[in-house]
C-alpha cells in the first residue's frame, strides 16, 4: 500500500506493478496452501496415482511462477531467465526426489532464502524509484545471505554432533 501511495503520482505503472505483484503473491499463496493440504493427503496414502502426478505438476507450476518473478530481480534478459529457470527446475526436481532429507538437516536455509528474497524486493523497489544498483549487487547479496544462513545451519549440525 505504501509503495502504491508513493508511486501513483510519480509513475502509475510502478503502482500498477505493485498491485499486480501483490495479486500474484496472493494467488501463488493460495496454490501453496492448496498444495500443502494435498501433501497431507498424499502422505496419508488416500490419493490415487493420477492425483499424485497432478500434485507434482502443481508444485512445478508454483516454482515456475516464483522463479520467473524472482528472476527479474537479477536480469530482464529473457534468455537468461529461461536458462536459469530450466536449470532451477532440474535442481528442484533432483532435490525433491533425492535430497529432501539432506536439505532439511540445514535448519536455517529457509530463513536465508526468505531474507534473500526480501533484499531482492527492496532492490527492485529502489530501482523502480530510479536508484541505480550495480548489476553484481543482487547476486552478491543473495550469495552472502544464503551463505550466512548455510553457515549457521552447518554450525548447529556440528554442535549437535559434538553433543
Amino acid at each position: 500500500m505504501i509503495v502504491v501511495w508513493l508511486t501513483i503520482r510519480v509513475n502509475p505503472l510502478i503502482a500498477l506493478g505493485a498491485v499486480v505483484g501483490s495479486t500474484g503473491f496472493f494467488i501463488v499463496s493460495g496454490f501453496k496452501q492448496n498444495a500443502e493440504e494435498k501433501e497431507k493427503q498424499l502422505t496419508s496414502g488416500n490419493l490415487s496415482d493420477i492425483s499424485k502426478v497432478l500434485y507434482l505438476e502443481l508444485i512445478d507450476t508454483t516454482f515456475s511462477i516464483d522463479g520467473v518473478l524472482g528472476a527479474f530481480a537479477f536480469t530482464v534478459s529473457i534468455p537468461l531467465i529461461l536458462i536459469g529457470n530450466g536449470i532451477g527446475a532440474f535442481i528442484v526436481r533432483y532435490l525433491t526426489i533425492h535430497g529432501v532429507h539432506t536439505v532439511q538437516k540445514y535448519a536455517y536455509l529457509k530463513n536465508g532464502a526468505m531474507y534473500s528474497i526480501g533484499f531482492l524486493g527492496i532492490i527492485m523497489i529502489l530501482e523502480s524509484f530510479g536508484q541505480h544498483i550495480v548489476a553484481w549487487m543482487p547476486p552478491l547479496i543473495t550469495f552472502l545471505v544464503v551463505g550466512f544462513f548455510f553457515y549457521l545451519s552447518h554450525r548447529e549440525l556440528e554442535i549437535k554432533k559434538a553433543i
